[in-house]
């Protein structure tokens, strides 16, 4: 497994940004000659890849430190990218246009820099509390670029303006563009990707979350719920939460149905 830490000049931000992006490799096994094949760092095809969106005070950091992403990622043979949005919740702010940066500059980046694909089959997105507001943002907006939606413990009812989690009751407040529920009803009557929420059973998010659900239930998206008993807004949750994921997404590229042993 390859982790590339870049450091990025963004034409759309007109600044540095952190991103860090899990490539598979060759595995130990494959290099002393115990794998089916000979060992080589040129792929047979390209990569799918998921966007894998981090939570409020994080950085792209957390998935790699709290949880065995990079394994997941591995057996699998999927790539994985996850970049540094701050508390800006992945959508566009006067100054800092992430959610241009996330639909337009990032996938320039990957498919220009790495063996990744760039067919809609291939890409999904995912994330934890703000990251999981993000997925659903970027995945029921743009549903011409993902094959599926992960939310994990999603801050369904977060400011983007104000970077922090409001009352349940004031979601109404948000502004259009930023309301998940006026997002939803926009977007799903046209299609859109398959979507997998999750929350644990004692977060404070989960009344708020199973309501999102049922809305979009309601409208006809083609989604699944699940929650754990036993966890709250956690990192173990989350760990066992992306393994899911991963074997919960429709995949058809060249990798699809193996899992490698590490």
């Amino acid at each position: 497994m390859a982790n590339f830490h870049c450091n990025v000049i963004s034409y759309t931000l007109r600044r540095t940004v952190d991103i860090n992006v899990i490539i598979p490799t060759p595995t130990c096994p494959d290099a002393v000659g115990w794998g089916p094949k000979p060992a080589r760092h040129t792929p047979d095809a390209k990569y799918p890849l998921l966007y894998l969106f981090h939570g409020y005070g994080n950085n792209q950091l957390q998935w790699t430190s709290y949880t065995n992403i990079e394994l997941f990622a591995e057996e699998r043979q999927i790539a994985v990218v996850m970049i540094a949005a701050e508390n800006k919740c992945y959508v566009n702010h006067p100054k800092d246009r992430f959610f241009d940066f996330i639909e337009e500059e990032l996938p320039d980046f990957m498919t220009g820099m790495f063996p990744v694909s760039g067919r809609k089959e291939d890409t999904y997105v995912a994330g934890l509390s703000m990251g999981g507001y993000g997925a659903l943002m970027h995945g029921l907006s743009r549903s011409d670029r993902y094959q599926a939606i992960g939310a994990f413990s999603a801050a369904v009812g977060i400011n983007p303006r104000r970077s922090d989690i409001l009352d349940r009751e004031d979601v109404q407040k948000l502004l259009p563009e930023d309301d998940l529920y006026k997002v939803a009803e926009k977007a799903v009557p046209n299609g859109i990707p398959k979507i997998y929420m999750s929350c644990g059973e004692t977060d404070t998010l989960l009344e708020t979350d199973k309501k999102f659900y049922q809305y979009l239930k309601d409208l006809g998206a083609d989604i699944i719920w699940s929650q754990t008993p036993g966890y709250g807004h956690m990192w173990r949750f989350w760990n066992e939460e992306i393994e899911r994921f991963l074997d919960w997404i429709p995949r058809t590229d060249a990798y699809a149905g193996s899992k490698r042993q590490i």
